[in-house]
């Protein structure tokens, strides 16, 4: 500290920073105490700390603390977060539409009936009845535990919020591809939204929406969940053979024709393991969005962490990771069949 004290004086700043001295000094350290009670601390060139806003305000007051600067980044949110709720509202309330009904859907549906639209719906994307099998014997069990409607809700908040993600995700990649000045823009929004941590995406969602709100933790499943789908039906449609885009530049297509007749076929496996990737990362997203009400099974998870409850959490754990190879064994088996259809 006696460094930067008489750096300040040799530079002739000690006026401007006595001048930024207050009553109020803000919590006091251990060592601030010693220095009162007169007890010194023998310094050496190893004890100079780092040249940081909390030590440089101990010798010039007139610097501001690090604490300014996350008070300052709070006051700026809060001050800009009516206007953001004045926009983002009604662009947001179409998704906790979609999801109440979802939910709504699910839980009016009975097993025997849900049942068997699944079954269907597998068959549909794998045409395997092993796979099939498989999946109704994986609901069956989590019917049998007394998982079922957790699971069900979970799916629920999955389908939508998936098939969100595929609805824009899939025309911003294939923007993307388009344009070089595009792509440059938005790799770095896509680095932060795939490099931030999960529960970081919920605390300016909190400030913005109800908690009350299925759009809370829908915006924040769609934004962690989104980048697979852009990124790779980007790489999809970049990695089309340049021989291919001349052969229907010769036959005379148009920019559309050329997309949605050859890109977007020959980018369709790229694009499918991006749904896949999707469809993971919101299942992973939607057990941390049980902190802001979000249901399904991740609510039994973080009452086992809560109150815990040992078996509730592991059981409940178990079930995700059914849903988890039940989503990514469908996803991959209709993957399989683009694959094979291409090669024929």
């Amino acid at each position: 500290m006696a460094f930067y004290d008489s750096f300040f004086d040799r530079v002739g700043l000690r006026d401007w920073c006595d001048a930024g001295k207050s009553g109020d000094g803000g919590p006091v350290s251990m060592a601030d105490l010693l220095a009162k009670a007169g007890v010194k601390k023998d310094e050496s060139a190893f004890d100079v700390p780092f040249p940081s806003l909390d030590e440089l305000h101990k010798a010039c007051a007139s610097i501001g603390q690090s604490r300014d600067v996350t008070k300052g980044v709070e006051n700026g949110f809060l001050a800009i977060k009516d206007g953001l709720r004045f926009v983002l509202d009604p662009i947001t309330q179409p998704l906790s539409w979609l999801l109440e009904f979802a939910l709504a859907t699910i839980e009016a549906t009975p097993w025997w009936i849900m049942f068997p639209i699944l079954a269907f719906i597998v068959y549909l994307a794998s045409k395997s009845f092993r796979l099939v099998l498989f999946v109704m014997a994986c609901l069956g069990f989590l019917a049998f535990v007394d998982l079922y409607d957790h699971a069900m809700q979970t799916l629920a908040v999955i389908y939508v919020c998936a098939f969100l993600c595929v609805l824009l995700g899939v025309p911003i990649g294939i923007a993307m591809s388009r344009s070089d000045k595009l792509q440059r823009m938005i790799i770095p929004v896509l680095d932060m939204l795939q490099t931030l941590p999960p529960f970081v995406y919920l605390i300016p969602l909190i400030f913005l929406f109800s908690i009350t709100e299925p759009k809370l933790y829908g915006v924040a499943i769609i934004l962690y969940a989104i980048v697979p789908v852009i990124r790779l039906t980007d790489l999809g449609i970049r990695l089309v053979d340049e021989d291919v885009i001349e052969a229907a530049n010769s036959f005379g297509m148009t920019d559309r024709q050329k997309l949605f007749g050859v890109q977007i076929p020959l980018a369709l496996p790229n694009i499918m393991a991006g749904i896949n990737q999707t469809i993971m990362m919101s299942l992973a997203m939607v057990v941390i969005a049980s902190l802001v009400s979000a249901p399904g099974l991740g609510v039994l998870v973080l009452r086992g962490i809560r109150n815990l409850e040992l078996g509730v959490g592991l059981v409940s754990g178990f079930g995700i990771v059914l849903l988890a190879i039940i989503l990514d064994r469908v996803t991959k088996a209709a993957l399989n069949r683009v694959n094979a259809a291409q090669k024929q």
